[in-house]
């Protein structure tokens, strides 16, 4: 039993973390806490080594600084960050940008308090009004409850002692990932925008664009026209994405606007970039579909968990579902946006 494969079993985390097979970049540069990735010309996928909650961060070395996109999960996390890129260049960070409001993205904020911090208007307004009592929060803190708890019945029922000391080392390092998010105090933006920004850092530029409302309300993207990579947070996956705060009626149509960009890969907030475009049309099939089937139950006077037992979404078989699509807390979503289409 390794420890990828305890992460995946234990944790349990429903996103979608890959599509098409990334190759661009055989090579990675490891630290002791972080795994760098060069999707091109020095902007860096970089993702936690430890198996535990990761969220992808964006390292964009430019000719002078150092420009961050996302800044993890905790704390403590940012400052592993921190530490790791200087493994890769002495240059500072001069600016650090949020791709939404999501804890798991957002959350090592306050370590880059001396630094502009960029978001969007909605991204700011979460961050800002009781960010720790936001339900993705709250169901994040009960998610590292019941991993931990899964973890100790596993140790309590092991019979191989390989197996059982492997536990028992997965239970000391997830028990310091939860005490991490003893210090959390979010940090909101101190740079927002409507719609769109743009930095210039020496020979590049670097668009922050808002495209609609998908994910969140303030997702944005981090695009660059000159390397033809965009990173899309958790606005764009190979399958869907998380839709609990989603506006799944209005998703399709921003991803529709993402595609007028010229691009041909992304970086996903969670996973692997992604090559194949075509993911994003079956996406958005998927949402309007989801949509249109949740409408009718709705509109039939079927409950939310009866619905979410109840609808089909069998028909898309080129994407991992994984119950992201039909799971209570979608449809809940769903039927509040069917009651309050604000």
């Amino acid at each position: 039993m390794t420890k990828q494969y305890l992460s995946r079993t234990l944790l349990g985390i429903g996103w979608i973390l890959s599509g098409s097979a990334y190759a661009e970049s055989s090579e990675s540069i490891i630290t002791e806490t972080h795994r760098f990735t060069e999707v091109r010309n020095e902007i860096y996928l970089v993702q936690t080594t430890a198996p535990v909650f990761n969220s992808n961060s964006l390292v964009i070395v430019n000719d002078n600084d150092v420009v961050l996109v996302d800044s993890h999960v905790t704390p403590a996390k940012a400052r592993d960050l921190i530490k790791a890129i200087k493994a890769i260049t002495p240059k500072p960070v001069t600016a650090l940008i949020n791709s939404h409001h999501h804890w798991d993205h957002a959350h090592g904020n306050q370590e880059f308090r001396d630094i502009p911090i960029i978001g969007h208007e909605f991204t700011y307004m979460k961050l800002a009004t009781a960010p720790l009592d936001e339900p993705t929060y709250t169901d994040g803190l009960k998610g590292n409850a019941a991993t931990l708890a899964r973890v100790q019945e596993r140790i309590a029922a092991a019979t191989d002692p390989e197996e059982k000391k492997e536990l028992e080392t997965y239970l000391e390092l997830f028990s310091e990932h939860v005490k991490d998010f003893d210090e959390i105090v979010p940090l909101p933006p101190t740079i927002t925008f409507s719609e769109r920004m743009t930095l210039y850092r020496g020979g590049r530029e670097i668009q922050i664009i808002f495209l609609g409302r998908a994910h969140t309300g303030g997702d944005v993207v981090v695009y660059f026209p000159q390397d033809k990579v965009v990173f899309t947070g958790d606005m764009a996956f190979s399958g869907p994405s998380y839709l609990g705060d989603g506006y799944v009626d209005e998703w399709p149509d921003t991803l529709e606007n993402l595609k007028t960009l010229d691009f041909d890969i992304f970086v996903p907030g969670h996973g692997s970039p992604v090559t194949d475009l075509s993911r994003i049309g079956l996406v958005q099939e998927f949402y309007r579909d989801l949509w249109a089937k949740a409408a009718v139950m709705h509109a039939d006077g079927v409950d939310a968990m009866t619905a979410a037992e109840t609808i089909d979404l069998t028909n898309h078989t080129e994407i991992p579902i994984r119950n992201v699509g039909t799971s209570p807390v979608t449809i809940k979503r769903i039927y509040h946006r069917l009651e309050n289409p604000d």
